[in-house]
């Protein structure tokens, strides 16, 4: 049976239906089943493009590599793994104290909302995201509000992850 989680950017009230890929990424999938509910600060890639993304404490559970990509496509739902040092440049923009600068490091959850993203970064080079989900409804709505986050700034907005029951 398919399972299928919300996503929300809760300050502009717009949500999706993502399908988790329990077939292509089962442990990914599993490991962030479990983590559900996640929520967190919104930003908006300086690097991949077409990408909105929260930091959550790290999903130890999640394996490193499953189903990856560099190119992600508009509709994919994706997991990062970092290590503390892999994300605490100041030249990043994180606030101190944030899950960016926590010990255990921090995963990001992220959305595409579009087309042509890359994941390299300057600092590290490619940076492959694990595909786990894939949104099936409210894709056109969302990237009108992810854009709108890119025009119009990130502050207090939230992105919320939860199960779909």
């Amino acid at each position: 049976m398919a399972r299928y989680i919300t996503i929300t950017l809760n300050k502009r009230g717009i949500s999706c239906r993502a399908k988790l890929l329990d077939v292509e990424a089962p442990l990914t999938c599993e490991a962030v089943w479990n983590a559900l509910p996640q929520s967190g600060a919104a930003f908006h890639a300086k690097y991949a493009r077409n990408e909105v993304y929260t930091l959550v404490p790290r999903i130890t559970t999640a394996p490193h590599r499953e189903n990856p990509t560099v190119t992600p496509i508009p509709g994919d739902i994706c997991l990062f793994d970092f290590e503390p040092w892999e994300i605490g440049n100041p030249a990043y923009g994180y606030e101190p104290g944030s899950e960016a600068h926590h010990e255990q490091g921090a995963t990001d959850l992220a959305l595409f909302y579009g087309r042509n993203n890359l994941l390299i970064n300057g600092d590290v080079g490619w940076v492959p995201g694990n595909v786990f989900a894939t949104i099936e409804d409210g894709l056109p709505g969302l990237a009108v509000a992810c854009n709108d986050l890119w025009i119009q700034g990130v502050v207090g907005e939230t992105l919320s992850f939860a199960r779909e029951l």
